[in-house]
């Protein structure tokens, strides 16, 4: 049985005014394109194409919400870092996206998806500036573990939380094999409890690198 049986796709967002009523709490998933991050979503969530998955990069173009519960929501934001996208629909997404960690008062934490072979790119560590300007904790998750070795993923974990320093947790997931789906979703439940911040910056980063 899934463990959020009622969970629902609830809205796209083009611009900011399009976001659902700011209640509750939520928490954003992003990554760069084609790090596997609508597959790590349904497994999370325990639902077969609630996010859709695509072969083509940078296919998620605007903001998804869904809901989990009532008062609960998981946001889906559009993958960065695909250079085969016009640049100005890059600056779209990064006008989105900063609009959305800018307003979001119910914004709770990050789930930053990353390619366990490919961690930790220039557009990952705009991403995690830009979660930072909200002091939302982060938590990251190393997908595609399946395509390494057990000592080889382990060492490439390390490595990340060496680099992003105390403060960020990280893990190993796979959502083929589903090692660390448990520990994902747990991670997640975590974040959406967490009280939020009183204070919002004024200008966050931009992490699809559009100026």
């Amino acid at each position: 049985m899934s463990a959020f049986p009622h969970v629902r796709f609830l809205t796209s967002a083009h611009q900011v005014r399009q976001f659902p009523p700011d209640s509750g709490a939520e928490v954003a998933v992003a990554g760069r394109s084609n790090a596997g991050k609508s597959s790590a979503i349904n497994a999370i969530v325990q639902r077969k194409g609630l996010a859709k998955t695509s072969k083509t990069p940078g296919a998620t173009r605007l903001i998804n919400f869904f809901e989990l519960e009532p008062g609960r929501r998981l946001v889906d934001l559009p993958g960065y870092g695909f250079a085969a996208v016009p640049g100005a629909m890059r600056e779209h997404w990064g006008t989105l996206i900063a609009g959305y960690f800018r307003h979001r008062q119910t914004l709770r934490g990050a789930i930053v998806v990353m390619d366990v072979r490919h961690p930790l790119t220039e557009h990952d560590r705009t991403m995690l500036d830009l979660a930072s300007t909200r002091s939302v904790p982060v938590h990251i998750v190393l997908t595609k573990a399946d395509k390494l070795g057990r000592g080889a993923g382990l060492q490439a974990m390390a490595a990340v939380r060496k680099a992003v320093g105390p403060g960020i947790t990280v893990q190993l997931f796979s959502a083929l094999s589903g090692d660390g789906v448990a520990e994902a979703r747990g991670a997640m439940l975590r974040l959406l409890a967490t009280k939020p911040e009183k204070e919002t910056p004024v200008e966050p980063a931009d992490p699809t690198g559009a100026s």
